[in-house]
């Protein structure tokens, strides 16, 4: 599969000195698996690089933003803006599922729309920006949209959490053990199975959800029992995190 890189470029916004280095960006290993014969480079170990510079620009730009927030409070937000569902998002933002070179038999199982293949996806481009041109313009190509994901937190009104540590948080306070997640049901072919979870308080069932992934439907599990044990308004901030008024 062939992938037009000017188009590619225009999505991204940033023009490569070393074409090569988006080329592998946007190969996942499924297609370097399958064209074995070319040695073509998947994009693994750039996902790897990505992680580490995108954590770096990240806590950097909270540093800056909220200088306010202590060491706990930042992780938070930062786990927030480096999580999967986050990264996907601003890879469908962009539609780099338009630019990915993709194994036949990935493409026919939806590869192009999973989640952590687009998240993966970005890491790597962040890696090849910056393997290109530096941090600086790695940071320039993330910090944008850092601003359009936190703007509409303000910090001295909300908390940032995570379901499942903040209920995990809650319950301990409450005197509670840890909750425990049991998969009730699994159902589905292989490649689009759906899972059934209920999360416990000692013997008492807390919430039942569920997703398309064990971890899926934990998550979901544990934002339902949140909602009915907190019973205060909860605004979703990425599909992992949420925020929550502080008290006054």
């Amino acid at each position: 599969m062939k992938i037009n890189l000017d188009q590619c470029e225009k999505k991204l916004g940033y023009a490569f000195a070393n074409r090569e280095l988006l080329s592998q960006a946007l190969t996942h290993s499924s297609f370097a698996y399958e064209n074995q014969e070319e040695e073509i480079s998947d994009n693994e170990v750039m996902e790897f690089l990505g992680d580490s510079v995108l954590g770096l620009i990240i806590a950097d730009f909270l540093c800056s933003a909220y200088p306010e927030l202590t060491e706990g409070e930042l992780s938070k937000l930062k786990s927030a803006a480096a999580s999967t569902s986050a990264l996907y998002f601003f890879s469908k933002k962009m539609r780099l599922d338009k630019c990915l070179r993709l194994g036949k038999g990935e493409e026919k199982s939806g590869g192009r729309k999973k989640r952590t293949i687009l998240a993966g996806t970005f890491e790597a481009v962040i890696a090849a920006i910056y393997l290109d041109g530096g941090l600086e313009n790695a940071r320039k190509f993330i910090q944008p949209k850092l601003e359009i994901l936190f703007k509409k937190i303000n910090v001295k009104k909300f908390f940032v959490d995570n379901y499942k540590s903040a209920l995990q948080e809650h319950l301990q306070k409450e005197n509670y053990v840890t909750p425990v997640y049991k998969t009730v049901t699994a159902s589905g072919p292989d490649h689009k199975k759906s899972y059934v979870v209920e999360v416990y308080a000692e013997d008492r069932i807390l919430a039942k959800a569920k997703g398309n992934s064990i971890k899926d439907a934990e998550k979901k599990a544990a934002q339902k029992a949140l909602k009915n044990l907190l019973g205060r308004k909860i605004k979703t901030l990425t599909e992992d995190t949420f925020l929550y008024k502080k008290k006054k």
